[in-house]
């Protein structure tokens, strides 16, 4: 699996919800630094759980479509004689 990285942007978006947890939920107030090394531990350690879990849904939800184009090709087939 490649690393997950994120842009520029996306890195100060997450960083700023990080500090902004702390400071609401936790009342401590981190610099910027320590919650970009936050965001990279989760990244590196936590990240591949949620990535993996992103799978399993993705999968999930295109066997069950898999499922129902198999049902609409079966619901296309013409009566014969021949039995399976």
């Amino acid at each position: 699996m490649t690393p997950i990285t994120f842009s520029r942007k996306e890195t100060q978006a997450i960083v700023g919800e990080i500090r902004e947890y702390f400071r609401e939920e936790l009342e401590q107030d981190i610099g910027s630094l320590p919650a970009e090394m936050l965001m990279g531990f989760f990244a590196d350690r936590i990240g591949p759980y949620f990535y993996n879990r992103g799978l399993y849904d993705a999968q999930a939800m295109i066997q069950k479509r898999m499922d129902g184009l198999a049902d609409e090709v079966f619901a296309l087939e013409q009566p014969t004689r021949h039995l399976r």
